[in-house]
């Protein structure tokens, strides 16, 4: 079972900066992409605005709303994405969540998986 765990989050005043990490474990796979998603707290993930994604190629791309301000990157050996988030906002304050698209190498079968998301709150 492919699993994504998410770090990284806490209590930041604005202009302040976290880094998320999001590792994926479990089983042999390969990673086609992967994304950062956020949600406001207290509401479901789906219909979350993307955040920033980042494919097996290095292609990358954020939401207007962070352009300037994240960066995306990872560590292939690691299965592991970051989200350097700068200079944050109070509107930056959400549930971020991980997001892989994957090909196992066993059988060839694609597999969304999901986070279970980390809370960044931006508040003096």
């Amino acid at each position: 079972q492919v699993l994504l765990e998410e770090s990284g989050g806490g209590l930041v005043p604005p202009g302040g900066s976290l880094r998320l990490s999001c590792v994926a474990s479990g089983g042999s796979f390969s990673i086609n992409a992967m994304d950062w998603y956020r949600q406001a707290p207290g509401k479901p993930r789906e219909g979350g605005e993307m955040v920033a994604g980042i494919t097996s190629g290095g292609s990358t791309n954020y939401a207007d709303s962070v352009k300037g301000r994240f960066t995306v990157s990872t560590d292939n050996a690691k299965n592991t994405v970051y989200l350097q988030m700068n200079n944050l906002k109070r509107e930056d304050t959400a549930v971020y969540y991980c997001n892989a698209d994957l090909t196992m190498k066993d059988s060839g079968r694609a597999l969304d998986a999901w986070g279970q998301g980390t809370l960044v709150t931006v508040s003096p």
